[in-house]
C-alpha cells in the first residue's frame, strides 16, 4: 500500500511540474539607478551628480561619525572596563556589548536626531531652505550635545594646536577642533567611571588572595575563586541596571 502511495505521488509530481515550469514568468521591474556625469545636459545637473557621488562616498564614514560624535565612545569603553573588572574574559561577547552600546546610543541621541530632522532635513527636502542652511541648522543640535560633554581645557588644547583664534560663539567652532576635544573628554570620563567600577571587584580579589595565602594555597589562582563571588555580587546588586542607569544619567 505504501509503495502505491509513493508511486501516485511521483506520477502527480511528474504531471504537475511541467505545468508549473511552463507558466508565464513573473516580470519584476527593477528601477535603474545610474550615477554618472555623462548624461548631464546643464551645469546644474553636472554639479548635482557630483554632489550625489560625494554624498555616497561619505557614507563610508558613518561608522566613524557614530564612534566619535555620539555617546558610543563612552558607553563601549565603560562596558569594556566592566567586563575586565568581572574577569569573565569574552563574556558577554563583543557582539553583545557593541549591540547594547549602539542601541543605547540611538536612545540617547534620539532627541538630537529628532531636532536635526525637524529643523534641517525636512525643510531641506521640502525645498524651504538651501543645502548650506540645512547644514548650518542641523549642526547646531549636534554641537550643543558635544559641547555639553567637552571640557574647556581640551577644547583650548586643539584651538592652540590649530592656531585658530578662540571664539565665544560655540556654533562657529569648527568640527576639526570640536571632535577631537570631545573624544578625549569622553575617554577621560569613561576612564573615571571604569575606575569606580573596578574598585569593589579589586577588593574581592584582594580578600580572596589573602585568604588563599593564609591557607598556604599558593598554587591556586585567586581569580578562579574570586570569579563566582564577583558574579554573585554583580547580580545581587543588579549591576547591569546600575551601570546602564549611570551611563544614561551621565549624558543628562
Amino acid at each position: 500500500m505504501k509503495k502505491n502511495k509513493s508511486l501516485i505521488l511521483i506520477i502527480l509530481f511528474l504531471v504537475i511540474f511541467p505545468t508549473i515550469s511552463k507558466a508565464a514568468p513573473v516580470n519584476l521591474t527593477v528601477p535603474k539607478v545610474n550615477i554618472s556625469v555623462d548624461n548631464a545636459t546643464t551645469p546644474k545637473e553636472y554639479v548635482d551628480n557630483i554632489k550625489l557621488l560625494i554624498l555616497l562616498t561619505t557614507l563610508s564614514f558613518i561608522p566613524t561619525i557614530i564612534l566619535l560624535m555620539t555617546s558610543f565612545t563612552r558607553i563601549i569603553v565603560v562596558l569594556g572596563f566592566l567586563r575586565n573588572a568581572l574577569s569573565t574574559q569574552q563574556t558577554p561577547p563583543n557582539q553583545v556589548l557593541i549591540g547594547l552600546a549602539l542601541f543605547m546610543t540611538l536612545f540617547i541621541m534620539s532627541p538630537v536626531y529628532t531636532k536635526v530632522n525637524n529643523e534641517a532635513i525636512k525643510p531641506y527636502i521640502e525645498g524651504k531652505i538651501t543645502q548650506d542652511q540645512a547644514i548650518n541648522i542641523g549642526s547646531k543640535p549636534i554641537k550643543d550635545f558635544m559641547f555639553k560633554q567637552t571640557r574647556e581645557k581640551d577644547l583650548a588644547l586643539f584651538y592652540k594646536a590649530s592656531g585658530l583664534e578662540k571664539t565665544n560663539d560655540k556654533y562657529s567652532v569648527p568640527f576639526n577642533v570640536l571632535i577631537p576635544a570631545y573624544v578625549i573628554s569622553e575617554l577621560k570620563t569613561a576612564f573615571q567611571m571604569g575606575f569606580l567600577i573596578f574598585v569593589p571587584f579589586i577588593v574581592i580579589d584582594m580578600v580572596v588572595a589573602s585568604v588563599l595565602m593564609s591557607m598556604g594555597m599558593f598554587m591556586l589562582p585567586p581569580v578562579t575563586i574570586s570569579l563566582p563571588f564577583k558574579i554573585l555580587l554583580f547580580v545581587m546588586a543588579d549591576g547591569w541596571h546600575l551601570v546602564v542607569k549611570t551611563l544614561l544619567e551621565s549624558f543628562m
